[in-house]
C-alpha cells in the first residue's frame, strides 16, 4: 500500500539490482502524489486551492493518478523487453484514455504520462549493472525516435512550440531530460539535506525549474510576457534565499496569487517536479 508518509528512501531500488515493475509502478503513483501535495507550488492544483484551474482539482489528480498505476508497471515491463518508442506510445495513448475516463475528460496528466512513462520504461531497461542515469537511458533509447515523432498539431504544446519556438517536453525528453538533473534534482536534493522538509525540498526544486524553463503551458495562457512574469518571480523568490530563510512561505505564496491573479499555470515545469522526485526515488545520490 502507498504511504504518502512512507520515506522516499523505501523505493529506492538497490543499484545492484534492476528495477522491478511495481517498484517503479510505486515509484511513478508517489511522484504524481507528492507534486500534488507540494504546496505553495503557483498557479497549480494542491491540496489547498486549484489554482488557476476551474475545471479540475486535489480529487480529480489523486483519481487520475490511481488510474495511471497499470501503465506505469505496463511501461517498466515494455522497457525490460526491449520496447520501441512505437510501442512505448501506444501505451501512453491508452493511458491517457483511461486518465480521461477517470476524470470526466480533464486533462490533468498527459505530460506527466508522457515523461514518467518514458523514464518509467527506461528504468525498466536497466540492467543489473547499469549505472546510467534513467534520462540518459531514454537519450540513448528512444531520443532520436522521440525528437522525429510528430505530435497531434492540435494540442496546445505543439501550437506554442510552432508560435514560440520551445521545445517543449518532446525536445526535453529527446535530450535525456537535462532540466531534471541540471536543476531540479540538484536543488531537490541539497535543500532535503539542508531542512530535512520534504515540502520545502520539492517547493525549492519546483521554483528552481520555473525559473529557468521556457514552459508551453505559461507561453499558452499568458504569452512571452506571461513566462517572462512567471520565470522572474522564481528568480526573485530564489535570489532571496529560497526556502533557505525564515517566511519563506509567505513569499511563495504570494507569487502562487500573483500567477493566479494572472491565470498562468507553469504546467511542465509541475511534471518535471514529478519526473524529479521519481528519479530521485529510484537513483542513488552521487
Amino acid at each position: 500500500m502507498l504511504s504518502l508518509t512512507t520515506p522516499p528512501s523505501l523505493l529506492h531500488a538497490d543499484p545492484e539490482c534492476g528495477h522491478a515493475p511495481r517498484t517503479v509502478r510505486n515509484a511513478a503513483v508517489r511522484a504524481l502524489l507528492g507534486e500534488l501535495i507540494t504546496y505553495p507550488k503557483p498557479g497549480l492544483v494542491s491540496l489547498c486551492d486549484s489554482g488557476s484551474h476551474r475545471d479540475m482539482d486535489a480529487a480529480s489528480f489523486v483519481r487520475s493518478s490511481l488510474a495511471l498505476r497499470r501503465y506505469f508497471e505496463q511501461a517498466a515491463a515494455a522497457g525490460a523487453q526491449g520496447a520501441s518508442f512505437a510501442t512505448l506510445n501506444r501505451l501512453g495513448r491508452a493511458a491517457e484514455a483511461r486518465m480521461l475516463r477517470a476524470t470526466g475528460g480533464v486533462n490533468t496528466h498527459r505530460g506527466a504520462i508522457f515523461n514518467l512513462g518514458l523514464l518509467a520504461a527506461a528504468a525498466g531497461a536497466r540492467t543489473p549493472r547499469d549505472r546510467a542515469p534513467l534520462g540518459e537511458r531514454v537519450r540513448q533509447l528512444w531520443g532520436a525516435d522521440i525528437a522525429a515523432h510528430r505530435r497531434d498539431g492540435g494540442s496546445h504544446g505543439s501550437r506554442v512550440t510552432a508560435a514560440h519556438g520551445a521545445g517543449g517536453a518532446q525536445a526535453e525528453a529527446a535530450a535525456g531530460f537535462p532540466s531534471v538533473y541540471r536543476l531540479a534534482l540538484p536543488a531537490y536534493r541539497d535543500a532535503l539535506a539542508r531542512s530535512g522538509a520534504a515540502n520545502a525540498a520539492r517547493v525549492q526544486a519546483f521554483f528552481t525549474l520555473m525559473a529557468e524553463l521556457a514552459d508551453t503551458n505559461l507561453l499558452h495562457r499568458g504569452g512571452a510576457a506571461g513566462l517572462a512574469f512567471a520565470q522572474s518571480a522564481a528568480r526573485q523568490f530564489l535570489d532571496a534565499g529560497g526556502v533557505h530563510r525564515s517566511g519563506w512561505q509567505s513569499h511563495a505564496v504570494r507569487v502562487h496569487r500573483q500567477l493566479v491573479e494572472r491565470w498562468l499555470s507553469p504546467g511542465g515545469s509541475a511534471d518535471l517536479l514529478a519526473a524529479c522526485l521519481f528519479v530521485a526515488a529510484l537513483e542513488p545520490a552521487r
